[in-house]
């Protein structure tokens, strides 16, 4: 006598049915250990053939201060050195990079970072005379429309500034 549980797994197994392997293309192409094309990657740890057989490039040179995760021993060969940690964005990210990448809070203070960043860009821009415009930098506003939308910007901001000012006011 069949159970419901029964009756549920073989009408689980009508809907799903099984896949022959022998009809799939591809199926199976890594299953011979000589044809493995992931080898040497897969598995070091019994590792016969030669490890890197290509000489190191030379590491680049910088004059900047470049931020290093802690479960590498030696930088790449390239790195980045056009924007170097700087400001309190700049001191979180070494924070961050004090910690190991498999801890939630080495990310979290990377993305603390990039919103930090974001704000300090704004203040830059503004301490240079150009005045930011997020609606275009972010693509909500065509940039055919960037006119109207600096307008918008610029008035959001002088209420912005109002809006603080009195509220400065109100609490003397």
């Amino acid at each position: 006598m069949r159970t419901q549980s029964d009756k549920a797994d073989a009408a689980a197994a009508d809907a799903h049915p099984r896949i022959d392997p022998a009809t799939v293309v591809g199926w199976g192409v890594d299953a011979d250990p000589d044809n493995d094309p992931t080898w040497p990657m897969r598995d070091r740890s019994q590792d016969d053939g030669p490890g890197m057989n290509w000489a190191r490039p030379p590491v680049q040179d910088t004059d900047v201060e470049i931020l290093q995760s802690v479960e590498h021993r030696r930088r790449p060969a390239a790195v980045g050195t056009s924007t170097p940690p700087a400001g309190l964005s700049g001191s979180v990210r070494r924070q961050a990079f004090r910690l190991s990448e498999s801890q939630w809070g080495h990310w979290l203070l990377l993305i603390l970072a990039d919103r930090i960043n974001t704000v300090e860009g704004l203040f830059q821009d503004i301490r240079r005379g150009r005045m930011p415009n997020p609606l275009v930098e972010m693509g909500v506003v065509p940039q055919s429309r960037s006119r109207e939308a600096a307008a918008g910007t610029v008035a959001l901001f002088a209420i912005g500034v109002m809006a603080g000012v009195l509220l400065l006011r109100r609490r003397r």
